[in-house]
């Protein structure tokens, strides 16, 4: 239903506005204002219990490649049309079944979940873009089992796709 009026606004624009038209619609299905030329993406700091060295590291630059890759935005350090900040605020590994275990040994986790939570505030600094702002929470995990250290770096990636896929449709395709 809400590609509907996204269409609907392609139509109106490219058959009465023709290129004054103001935005911009992709076969990514994300809308972002044809004035919007430069954007911030901030180092987001690891604030959970649980830290991993490179994580911080690992999470902004996968941000900053969700947008090199699939916008014309340049990503800029100064002031920008529009910004990203925030946190990491959780990084959590639980079980999530049980095994039992062998000699009268304790059971132990059967699979775990490897869980990352971050907390982002998107700014649009345009003239009418305040009210696509947001301040929000995205939380995404991986199911693993066996020893999270082998595994850690791969799980680490594949979440920040998700986190940044999320925070990507947000922002940009008001999902």
């Amino acid at each position: 239903m809400k590609r509907i009026p996204k269409l609907l606004i392609f139509v109106i624009c490219l058959f009465a506005l023709g290129p004054s038209c103001s935005y911009k619609l992709s076969l990514t299905g994300s809308s972002i204002p044809l004035d919007m030329k430069t954007i911030r993406v901030d180092f987001f700091e690891n604030n959970a219990a649980l830290v991993v060295n490179n994580l911080s590291t690992q999470f902004t630059e996968a941000l900053k490649d969700r947008i090199r890759n699939t916008t014309r935005l340049a990503i800029v350090t100064g002031d920008a049309d529009a910004s990203f900040s925030g946190s990491i605020t959780d990084y959590n590994i639980a079980p999530i079944s049980v095994t039992a275990g062998s000699n009268n040994v304790a059971p132990i986790a059967g699979a775990s979940r490897l869980t990352i939570t971050v907390s982002v505030k998107y700014v649009n600094n345009l003239k009418d873009g305040k009210k696509d702002s947001f301040d929000a929470t995205f939380s995404k995990y991986q199911n693993y089992t066996g020893d999270i250290n082998t595994q850690e770096q791969t799980l680490i990636a594949a979440i920040d796709k998700q986190l940044t896929e999320d925070i990507f449709n947000k922002a940009f395709a008001n999902w």
